[in-house]
Protein backbone atom coordinates (compact mmCIF):
# COMPACT_ATOMS: atom_id res chain seq x y z
CA UNK A 1 0.00 0.00 0.00
CA UNK A 2 0.87 3.44 -0.22
CA UNK A 3 2.23 5.07 2.90
CA UNK A 4 2.85 8.68 2.21
CA UNK A 5 -0.36 10.66 3.66
CA UNK A 6 -1.75 7.24 5.41
CA UNK A 7 -2.86 7.62 9.00
CA UNK A 8 -0.47 4.88 11.12
CA UNK A 9 -0.96 4.03 14.53
CA UNK A 10 2.33 2.39 16.12
CA UNK A 11 1.83 1.17 19.81
CA UNK A 12 4.78 0.82 21.81
CA UNK A 13 6.32 4.11 20.23
CA UNK A 14 8.05 5.16 22.65
CA UNK A 15 11.40 3.41 22.34
CA UNK A 16 13.20 0.16 20.64
CA UNK A 17 11.40 -1.31 17.88
CA UNK A 18 8.24 1.28 18.21
CA UNK A 19 10.40 4.64 17.74
CA UNK A 20 12.60 3.26 15.31
CA UNK A 21 9.18 2.35 13.60
CA UNK A 22 8.45 6.07 13.62
CA UNK A 23 10.99 7.83 12.38
CA UNK A 24 10.80 5.32 9.04
CA UNK A 25 6.69 5.50 8.82
CA UNK A 26 7.67 9.48 9.06
CA UNK A 27 10.62 9.44 6.38
CA UNK A 28 7.75 7.24 4.61
CA UNK A 29 5.36 10.09 4.82
CA UNK A 30 2.69 8.70 6.72
CA UNK A 31 1.04 10.37 9.59
CA UNK A 32 1.62 9.15 13.04
CA UNK A 33 -0.71 8.76 16.13
CA UNK A 34 2.03 7.05 18.90
CA UNK A 35 1.16 5.07 21.95
CA UNK A 36 3.46 4.34 24.96
CA UNK A 37 3.44 4.02 28.33
CA UNK A 38 6.00 6.42 29.04
CA UNK A 39 5.12 10.33 28.48
CA UNK A 40 8.26 11.51 28.46
CA UNK A 41 10.04 9.53 25.54
CA UNK A 42 6.56 9.08 23.63
CA UNK A 43 6.37 13.21 23.83
CA UNK A 44 10.16 13.18 22.56
CA UNK A 45 9.16 10.92 19.66
CA UNK A 46 6.55 12.49 18.58
CA UNK A 47 8.00 15.77 18.46
CA UNK A 48 10.65 14.17 15.96
CA UNK A 49 8.84 12.42 14.00
CA UNK A 50 5.96 15.18 13.72
CA UNK A 51 3.34 12.85 15.12
CA UNK A 52 0.70 13.04 17.58
CA UNK A 53 0.96 11.34 21.04
CA UNK A 54 -1.68 8.80 22.97
CA UNK A 55 -0.34 8.00 25.98
CA UNK A 56 -2.04 4.65 27.52
CA UNK A 57 -1.19 1.48 29.00
CA UNK A 58 -2.46 -1.46 27.31
CA UNK A 59 -2.36 -3.60 30.19
CA UNK A 60 -4.94 -1.72 31.81
CA UNK A 61 -8.81 -2.80 31.42
CA UNK A 62 -10.18 -0.89 28.54
CA UNK A 63 -6.73 0.17 27.54
CA UNK A 64 -6.70 -0.52 23.62
CA UNK A 65 -10.63 0.56 23.28
CA UNK A 66 -9.66 3.64 24.90
CA UNK A 67 -6.77 4.18 22.36
CA UNK A 68 -8.78 3.32 19.31
CA UNK A 69 -11.33 5.95 20.54
CA UNK A 70 -8.34 8.41 21.09
CA UNK A 71 -7.23 7.40 17.38
CA UNK A 72 -10.10 7.77 15.51
CA UNK A 73 -10.91 11.05 17.45
CA UNK A 74 -7.48 12.22 16.38
CA UNK A 75 -7.46 10.68 12.24
CA UNK A 76 -10.33 12.46 10.35
CA UNK A 77 -10.96 9.69 7.96
CA UNK A 78 -10.13 6.76 9.92
CA UNK A 79 -6.97 5.01 10.64
CA UNK A 80 -4.92 3.20 7.23
CA UNK A 81 -1.97 1.77 8.99
CA UNK A 82 -1.59 -0.36 12.37
CA UNK A 83 1.45 -1.43 14.07
CA UNK A 84 0.98 -3.83 16.91
CA UNK A 85 4.38 -3.52 18.14
CA UNK A 86 4.06 -2.95 22.11
CA UNK A 87 4.86 -5.78 24.03
CA UNK A 88 6.22 -7.35 27.50
CA UNK A 89 8.62 -10.04 27.98
CA UNK A 90 9.59 -12.03 31.29
CA UNK A 91 11.84 -14.74 31.93
CA UNK A 92 12.54 -17.34 34.21
CA UNK A 93 11.45 -20.41 35.68
CA UNK A 94 7.16 -20.72 35.17
CA UNK A 95 6.81 -21.15 38.90
CA UNK A 96 8.19 -18.25 39.48
CA UNK A 97 5.80 -16.48 37.11
CA UNK A 98 2.55 -14.96 39.08
CA UNK A 99 -0.59 -14.66 37.83
CA UNK A 100 -0.37 -11.34 37.44
CA UNK A 101 2.36 -10.92 34.99
CA UNK A 102 0.28 -13.49 32.76
CA UNK A 103 -2.48 -11.43 32.61
CA UNK A 104 0.15 -8.26 32.03
CA UNK A 105 1.72 -10.31 29.06
CA UNK A 106 -1.35 -12.03 27.44
CA UNK A 107 -2.91 -8.25 27.92
CA UNK A 108 0.05 -6.69 26.02
CA UNK A 109 0.89 -9.11 23.67
CA UNK A 110 -2.28 -10.82 22.54
CA UNK A 111 -5.42 -9.13 23.73
CA UNK A 112 -4.57 -5.96 23.31
CA UNK A 113 -3.63 -6.23 19.29
CA UNK A 114 -6.73 -8.46 19.07
CA UNK A 115 -8.96 -5.63 20.70
CA UNK A 116 -7.12 -2.65 18.09
CA UNK A 117 -7.78 -5.10 15.17
CA UNK A 118 -10.90 -5.80 16.00
CA UNK A 119 -12.44 -1.88 16.21
CA UNK A 120 -10.06 -0.43 13.24
CA UNK A 121 -9.82 -3.29 10.45
CA UNK A 122 -13.68 -2.65 9.78
CA UNK A 123 -12.99 1.16 9.06
CA UNK A 124 -9.82 -0.17 6.70
CA UNK A 125 -12.65 -2.95 4.79
CA UNK A 126 -15.13 -0.29 4.38
CA UNK A 127 -12.80 2.24 3.10
CA UNK A 128 -10.81 -0.73 0.80
CA UNK A 129 -7.57 0.38 1.96
CA UNK A 130 -5.50 -0.38 4.71
CA UNK A 131 -2.29 -2.52 6.27
CA UNK A 132 -1.69 -4.10 9.72
CA UNK A 133 1.51 -5.88 10.77
CA UNK A 134 2.30 -7.69 14.02
CA UNK A 135 5.13 -7.87 15.93
CA UNK A 136 5.73 -11.38 16.96
CA UNK A 137 9.15 -13.05 17.90
CA UNK A 138 11.25 -15.90 16.98
CA UNK A 139 10.31 -17.04 20.45
CA UNK A 140 6.69 -17.28 18.46
CA UNK A 141 8.00 -19.96 16.23
CA UNK A 142 9.99 -21.98 17.83
CA UNK A 143 9.55 -21.75 21.48
CA UNK A 144 12.57 -20.16 24.50
CA UNK A 145 13.28 -21.68 27.26
CA UNK A 146 12.19 -19.94 30.76
CA UNK A 147 9.75 -17.47 28.33
CA UNK A 148 6.90 -20.24 27.62
CA UNK A 149 4.24 -17.39 28.42
CA UNK A 150 5.69 -14.60 26.06
CA UNK A 151 6.21 -17.67 23.28
CA UNK A 152 2.81 -18.73 23.65
CA UNK A 153 1.55 -14.80 23.44
CA UNK A 154 3.49 -13.95 20.31
CA UNK A 155 2.77 -17.38 18.58
CA UNK A 156 -0.76 -16.75 18.86
CA UNK A 157 -0.98 -13.67 17.82
CA UNK A 158 0.81 -15.23 14.52
CA UNK A 159 -2.24 -17.60 14.73
CA UNK A 160 -4.67 -14.19 14.87
CA UNK A 161 -2.54 -12.70 11.69
CA UNK A 162 -2.76 -15.18 9.75
CA UNK A 163 -6.74 -15.99 10.15
CA UNK A 164 -7.55 -12.44 9.86
CA UNK A 165 -5.60 -12.54 6.17
CA UNK A 166 -7.70 -14.99 5.07
CA UNK A 167 -11.16 -12.81 6.05
CA UNK A 168 -9.59 -9.44 4.88
CA UNK A 169 -8.07 -11.15 1.58
CA UNK A 170 -9.67 -9.32 -1.69
CA UNK A 171 -10.94 -5.83 0.19
CA UNK A 172 -7.27 -3.74 -0.46
CA UNK A 173 -6.37 -4.61 3.78
CA UNK A 174 -2.64 -6.24 3.78
CA UNK A 175 -1.96 -8.44 6.89
CA UNK A 176 1.93 -8.70 7.71
CA UNK A 177 3.37 -10.81 10.58
CA UNK A 178 7.16 -9.45 11.29
CA UNK A 179 9.15 -11.85 13.69
CA UNK A 180 12.52 -10.52 15.07
CA UNK A 181 15.14 -12.24 16.34
CA UNK A 182 17.51 -10.79 18.87
CA UNK A 183 16.98 -7.29 18.48
CA UNK A 184 19.30 -4.46 20.01
CA UNK A 185 16.42 -2.75 22.52
CA UNK A 186 15.46 -1.81 26.67
CA UNK A 187 13.29 -5.30 26.03
CA UNK A 188 15.79 -7.87 27.98
CA UNK A 189 16.92 -5.67 30.62
CA UNK A 190 13.02 -5.00 31.15
CA UNK A 191 11.93 -8.72 31.26
CA UNK A 192 14.14 -9.35 34.20
CA UNK A 193 17.43 -10.94 32.06
CA UNK A 194 19.70 -9.38 29.99
CA UNK A 195 20.53 -11.42 26.91
CA UNK A 196 23.91 -13.47 27.93
CA UNK A 197 24.58 -15.05 24.20
CA UNK A 198 27.54 -14.14 21.63
CA UNK A 199 25.40 -15.16 18.75
CA UNK A 200 22.89 -14.36 17.55
CA UNK A 201 24.48 -10.99 17.98
CA UNK A 202 22.09 -8.27 18.52
CA UNK A 203 20.63 -6.43 15.80
CA UNK A 204 19.30 -2.25 15.26
CA UNK A 205 15.84 -1.72 15.72
CA UNK A 206 16.07 0.10 12.58
CA UNK A 207 16.24 -3.14 10.66
CA UNK A 208 12.97 -4.36 12.22
CA UNK A 209 11.42 -0.71 11.31
CA UNK A 210 12.69 -1.20 7.59
CA UNK A 211 10.94 -4.74 7.46
CA UNK A 212 7.81 -3.47 9.17
CA UNK A 213 7.30 -0.67 6.42
CA UNK A 214 8.91 -2.67 3.47
CA UNK A 215 6.24 -5.23 4.33
CA UNK A 216 3.26 -2.88 4.62
CA UNK A 217 4.32 -1.29 1.39
CA UNK A 218 4.61 -4.83 -0.50
CA UNK A 219 1.75 -6.74 1.51
CA UNK A 220 4.43 -9.57 3.07
CA UNK A 221 2.98 -12.00 4.41
CA UNK A 222 5.39 -12.87 7.01
CA UNK A 223 9.50 -11.41 7.34
CA UNK A 224 12.02 -12.39 9.16
CA UNK A 225 14.56 -10.10 10.84
CA UNK A 226 17.21 -10.96 9.89
CA UNK A 227 16.61 -13.38 6.87
CA UNK A 228 18.05 -16.34 8.18
CA UNK A 229 15.95 -17.03 11.11
CA UNK A 230 13.90 -18.65 9.05
CA UNK A 231 15.92 -21.36 8.64
CA UNK A 232 15.85 -22.68 12.31
CA UNK A 233 11.83 -21.88 11.59
CA UNK A 234 12.31 -24.21 8.84
CA UNK A 235 14.06 -26.75 10.03
CA UNK A 236 11.46 -26.58 13.67
CA UNK A 237 7.95 -26.99 11.29
CA UNK A 238 9.89 -29.66 8.94
CA UNK A 239 11.71 -31.87 11.50
CA UNK A 240 10.61 -30.83 14.93
CA UNK A 241 12.59 -33.79 16.66
CA UNK A 242 15.88 -32.74 14.94
CA UNK A 243 15.07 -29.28 16.09
CA UNK A 244 14.67 -30.14 19.59
CA UNK A 245 17.97 -33.02 19.13
CA UNK A 246 19.90 -29.83 17.78
CA UNK A 247 18.13 -27.08 20.86
CA UNK A 248 19.48 -29.31 23.57
CA UNK A 249 22.56 -29.70 22.20
CA UNK A 250 23.13 -26.01 20.96
CA UNK A 251 20.91 -24.13 22.96
CA UNK A 252 17.72 -23.28 21.51
CA UNK A 253 17.48 -20.05 19.28
CA UNK A 254 17.24 -16.04 20.18
CA UNK A 255 17.24 -15.38 23.16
Amino acid sequence: MRLDGAVALVTGASSGIGAATAAALAAAGARLLLNGRDGARLDEVAARTGGTALRGDLAAEGGAARLAAQALGAASGGVDVLVNNAGLGWAGPIGELTAGKVAELAAVNLTAPIELTRLLVPGMVGRGRGGVAFVSSIAGVTGVRGEAVYAATKAGLAAFAESLAYEVRGHGVGVSVIVPAVIDTPFFSRRGRPYGRARPAPIPAGRVAAAIVSALEHERAVVYVPGWMRIPAWLHGTAPGAFRALAARFGDPGY
